[in-house]
């Protein structure tokens, strides 16, 4: 008697965090992917690295955020190469994390785990940089016209131990997303051909990772713990109308200035 073959179940397969997508998605996709690296991960970087300056004192800081602005065309490079992409990256990106299916309780493999830590670090990553740009770029003291406010207006901020608490794990959060959007960069591209080379250099960009991670939260202690009561503002002479026999030299200023003492004070007049 015949009897029917009972079909095999299908393999089961977690889901894939190297797939591109589908139709016109492909094309978005790879913007998405190619915008988290250029410009938007070089920024982070940028900004990770300068805002390490901290560690030297609030003086080196300001320099720092004194020289950023003084770059030419710096209003049009902000638009072009940081809030438009970055609008584009984290708007797609949330499009894709709410369109996206999770099931890492079918499939507890690591691929699934690393999928849904990507969607989640994004969205935290994304509600931290709107107030995060809010609060330094465009609320209070205008950063680009009073430099030396900068370390002080972000102290300001930090005094508060849940604003203290979010930047540590906006930190955490950002710099996890970027070192994983490293790795699938390369694989979605065809970088890392091979699950031998995607392992290796995942090694590569979690160190690279944590490296970035732990300069960010060095520079928060710097600005909570190393130097406190920072002055309010460390370059008087960008930001006050002086007269010309009493400009202060901006390198002649310690970390310890105090914003009130006038500028003849300051040079004995």
């Amino acid at each position: 008697m015949a009897t029917t073959a009972t079909p095999a179940p299908p393999t089961l397969r977690g889901v894939q965090p190297l797939r591109a997508g589908q139709g016109n998605s492909f094309l978005w996709h790879k913007l998405h992917s190619l915008s988290g690296i250029v410009p938007i991960g070089a920024f982070l970087i940028e900004h990770i690295v300068s805002n390490f300056e901290t560690w030297n004192g609030p003086l080196a800081y300001a320099k720092q955020v004194l020289f950023l602005n003084s770059l030419p065309l710096v209003r049009v490079l902000e638009w072009a190469f940081i809030f438009i992409p970055l609008a584009f990256h984290a708007l797609y990106g949330v499009f894709i994390a709410f369109r996206g299916r999770s099931n890492v309780n079918v499939y507890p493999w690591a691929g699934n785990w690393m999928y849904l830590s990507q969607r989640i670090t994004g969205l935290i990553a994304f509600v931290y940089i709107i107030q995060h740009v809010w609060r330094q770029r465009f609320a209070g003291v205008q950063l680009p016209e009073h430099p030396g406010a900068a370390f002080a207006k972000v102290q300001h901020e930090l005094a508060n131990p849940w604003m203290l608490a979010i930047y540590v794990i906006a930190m955490i959060a950002t710099t996890w997303h970027f070192s994983y959007g490293i790795w699938l960069f390369a694989a979605k591209w065809g970088i890392t051909p091979g699950d031998r080379a995607r392992k290796r250099f995942g090694y590569v960009c979690a160190l690279f990772g944590i490296a970035l991670c732990l300069m960010g939260l060095a520079s928060i202690y710097a600005v909570v713990y190393k130097y406190p009561n920072a002055p309010a503002d460390v370059l008087p002479a960008q930001t006050s109308s002086l007269t010309p026999g009493a400009v202060v030299i901006a390198s002649e200023i310690g970390p310890g200035f105090s914003p009130d003492i006038t500028g003849r004070e300051r040079i004995g007049l």
